[in-house]
């Protein structure tokens, strides 16, 4: 269940994160709504690593969550730290790009271990019914 725990608030602090910086990026720039599409943009990125997150970590804070309170295998387990990685790893893939134009391997792996351990995460959780 530790485990769990540690993933669902690192998932917590990367979204709340992410927006404390859009917000912030918003104030120095003064643009208060939208962006430039610009995908060069620094707002423009960090609006869509944020957008991005908050479509996913919701559901994968219940499986992880929800997971780990029965007796979760080494694989679920690693499931959970994967997911909550290849999350990080896909924001992080999207600000230090220099473009969204062009796929970053951060971002493109981000993406791949996204599904990869989500589904995992749902077989696991299905497994352990």
């Amino acid at each position: 269940m530790e485990t769990s725990l540690v993933c669902v608030a690192l998932l917590g602090i990367l979204l709340f994160g992410l927006g404390l910086a859009v917000s912030l990026t918003r104030g120095r720039t003064n643009v208060a709504a939208g962006t430039s599409g610009d995908p060069t943009d620094t707002l423009h990125k960090l609006v869509r690593a944020h957008g991005n997150t908050s479509e996913y970590v919701a559901m994968l804070a219940v499986l992880i969550l929800v997971l780990g309170s029965r007796d979760s295998s080494t694989w679920g387990v690693a499931a959970m730290i994967g997911a909550t990685a290849s999350r990080y790893s896909l924001a992080a893939g999207i600000i230090l790009s220099p473009t969204l134009e062009k796929a970053h391997p951060l971002r493109f792996l981000g993406a791949l271990g996204t599904y990869v351990f989500g589904l995992t995460l749902c077989g696991a959780l299905l497994r352990s019914l």
